[in-house]
């Protein structure tokens, strides 16, 4: 099976880059971001001031009974400096909350808008559980990135340097010394491991999206995995991707083990060598016993952040790795865009003309060879041929879910090239051969046609496709769920409420599809007099497989090949005896046939 673009593993993006590009949606909220970044400094502040205030209550109650005096003043000021860094930290996490989860949402809903306007050809090639997968992954990962990046890297660095500061201004430069060299031990430990197990984290999202796709093809295609009785073969082939993601798993935590073992020996080390030394200099009289307490609770309040860095440190890049297949959707390129210059489409009495249209999918396999027709303004024209003659490729075209390859499309003289993709759809309706319907009520999609309509022209389109009578005999009638792709109707219901979300949407050009391919003889009859009478006065292009459908249709084409070979009305065809001629005595005998087998049963 060839792979699609989304299974190639994904480049690995810029790290700057992903950062970047999160900061528009961070100064969306600037005022609320400089409040927040205030909290932590003035919570960092209160938390280096804990130690020193510590200190001047041993020392003031290191004295002989005689000369003690309760520190009050100095207590009440300890716990309050411990209020005000929690409290600060607090308030800065309430403060900033609206700015995390607003980030998200403009985040997600960006990649959601940008899947909507790509090209049908990555449509065609994308896997829907991947991509839900990425985009879940990616929103997840920009909260833990923006929350630890800015109140836990940036505090524990700004902590770090004011320890710092205070010990090299007031005791040995040895402390220092020992707590920089442990520092840069302790980073340089955490970021050669964790960039080498950031290939089991990419490993493992890459199973997982894997898994989930194939999962959600196997459920959405649940009745055909029923008829070949594939569970298990389903059951084995999930398993495969979930094994992969199991061996990344467990190397992943082995690896994570490692890395918290060497990070604790790292910081023993460091912890031990300055206890040595501030013990020895509290011996020596160099210090008091204020001073070892003071070096002590700085260890404590510089190690643990530190050690939760590593852990921040380790996350960011999982959610960095995260983002990246989520920023990768970003960066797939929109195919059919509108010019800068685009204008709305003039579609009143639409005239549309293909110009000498030749089109390709794929480079080495053209579909269209010099196509050219009109359909005036308010005429049916019908398209007819075999199956894989390019009779569909044509309303794709139309809808510009694909840019022709030479030639061109005009609607009343404009290229649609040159006019917006929204004006264009706007103008035009469909109902297509494959109905897929949404899993919501008969309402929702019917309404779906138009969004702003009233209740009773939504019911007024049901009647015109002759399914108003049949939703009102369903026990929750238009509030019936239809189910994943509509599977919970037929396929003749199905196209029903297609015709009905099309007649709402009143366009100026229609186009059939073999709209009535899924309806039964007598459901199709009827039908069909509907869908001529919403044609009327409407620019119809009819692809159809039923010649008998067409037979009134002002010109007919018929196409074989990517080529049209002949054209003309229906009586013009029949009386020149080509393929069109062909095919209608061929179906014509099938209907006497199917006509008699149906009789036989019916004496029987």
């Amino acid at each position: 099976m060839r792979p699609t673009r989304l299974e190639k593993p994904a480049a690995t993006r810029n790290n700057l880059k992903t950062i970047a590009a999160l900061l528009p949606y961070l100064w969306e909220f600037k005022v609320r971001v400089i409040l927040a970044l205030s909290l932590l400094v003035l919570a960092k502040l209160a938390n280096v001031s804990v130690p020193l205030v510590l200190k001047e209550i041993v020392d003031a109650l290191d004295q002989p009974r005689a000369e003690l005096v309760l520190p009050v003043f100095l207590l009440i000021g300890y716990g309050v400096l411990r209020l005000c860094s929690t409290l600060f930290g607090e308030l800065r996490d309430a403060i900033f909350a609206k700015v995390t989860q607003r980030a998200i949402r403009r985040v997600a809903n960006r990649v959601f808008s940008h899947l909507h306007s790509l090209s049908l050809r990555f449509h065609l090639e994308r896997q829907t559980g991947g991509v839900s997968r990425d985009i879940e992954r990616g929103t997840r990962g920009i909260s833990f990135l923006l929350n630890f990046m800015l109140f836990n890297i940036l505090p524990t660095l700004l902590e770090i340097g004011l320890v710092l500061a205070i010990l090299i201004k007031q005791y040995d430069i040895r402390f220092s010394i020992i707590i920089s060299l442990t520092l840069l031990a302790y980073i340089a430990l955490t970021l050669i491991v964790t960039e080498w197990r950031m290939i089991f984290r990419r490993t493992m999202n890459n199973m997982d999206s894997k898994a989930n796709t194939q999962a959600i093809d196997s459920l959405l295609n649940y009745e055909t995995v029923k008829y070949f009785g594939n569970e298990a073969w389903e059951a084995r082939r999930y398993d495969e991707h979930l094994q992969s993601w199991e061996k990344a798993a467990v190397r992943n935590q082995t690896s994570l083990a490692t890395l918290n073992a060497g990070q604790s020996a790292i910081i023993a080390v460091g912890v031990t060598l300055l206890m040595l030394l501030a013990a020895d200099q509290v011996i020596d009289g160099i210090m008091t016993l204020g001073d070892l307490v003071l070096i002590n609770a700085f260890m404590l309040q510089l190690y643990m952040p530190l050690h939760f860095l590593g852990f921040v440190y380790r996350e960011i890049k999982h959610s960095l790795a995260d983002m990246e297949r989520m920023f990768t959707l970003l960066d797939e390129n929109r195919e059919i865009q509108d010019q800068p210059d685009a204008k709305v489409l003039a579609a009143d009495q639409a005239t549309i003309r293909f110009h000498h249209v030749d089109f390709s999918y794929e480079t080495n396999r053209q579909i269209l060879f010099d196509v050219s027709f009109d359909i005036p303004a308010g005429q049916n024209i019908a398209v007819v041929g075999h199956s894989g003659s390019g009779k569909s490729t044509l309303a794709r075209l139309l809808f510009r879910f694909y840019d022709v390859r030479s030639g061109c499309i005009q609607i009343n003289d404009q290229d649609i090239r040159t006019v917006t993709q929204q004006s264009l759809r706007a103008a035009m309706g469909i109902v297509p051969q494959d109905t897929v319907l949404f899993n919501d009520s008969i309402y929702y999609n019917i309404a779906y046609g138009r969004p702003e309509a009233t209740q009773v022209e939504v019911y007024t389109a049901a009647r015109a496709a002759h399914i108003h009578d049949f939703i009102e005999s369903l026990p929750e009638k238009y509030a019936t769920i239809v189910g994943e792709r509509g599977l919970k109707l037929s396929g003749g219901e199905k196209q029903r409420v297609a015709i009905a979300r099309t007649i709402l949407k009143n366009p100026v050009i229609l186009i059939f599809d073999e709209a009535t391919s899924a309806l039964d003889s007598n459901s199709e009859k009827r039908i069909q007099a509907e869908l001529k009478r919403i044609a009327q006065n409407r620019t119809t292009l009819t692809i159809a497989h039923r010649l008998s459908t067409i037979a009134d249709a002002d010109q007919i084409l018929v196409m074989d090949h990517g080529r049209i070979i002949e054209r003309g009305t229906h009586q013009q065809l029949l009386a020149s005896g080509g393929t069109y001629a062909q095919m209608w005595e061929l179906q014509q005998q099938e209907e006497i046939d199917q006509h008699q087998q149906e009789s036989t049963i019916s004496a029987s």
